[in-house]
């Protein structure tokens, strides 16, 4: 079972990301409010995957991902932003990311990306 790091300041989003992944089988093993959290969790729990927002407050989600992907070339992790992000959904790609899913989200799309992103 694939283990998920959910990254998001917003809980109401943390809590829709979660009931999402955990009603189609994969564990939520830790959640965090920000990217300098993100950088401690992900250290600490070793997930499979993240879904990292981008806007959050002490670290964005971009840099976060630059931090976790120096440490951790192997990480992979799933931008998260609302819409007409477009140039930070670019840079967080250049940064590292493999895929991104826009908010409000969407069951299927979320899914998809797991698996898309799980499969390498």
């Amino acid at each position: 079972m694939a283990k998920v790091l959910i990254v998001d300041d917003a809980a109401f989003m943390r809590m829709m990301l979660k009931d999402i992944l955990t009603k189609n089988g994969i564990e939520v093993i830790g959640e965090a409010v920000n990217g300098v959290e993100a950088v401690e969790k992900y250290r600490e729990l070793q997930p499979d995957v993240v879904t990292m927002d981008i806007t959050m407050p002490e670290m964005d989600g971009i840099t976060a991902v630059k931090q976790i992907k120096a440490s951790y070339p192997q990480a992979k992790v799933i931008m998260c932003s609302a819409m007409g992000q477009q140039p930070m959904v670019l840079e967080a790609i250049q940064a590292g990311a493999k895929d991104f899913i826009v908010k409000p989200f969407q069951a299927d799309r979320v899914m998809e990306s797991i698996k898309k992103v799980l499969a390498g």
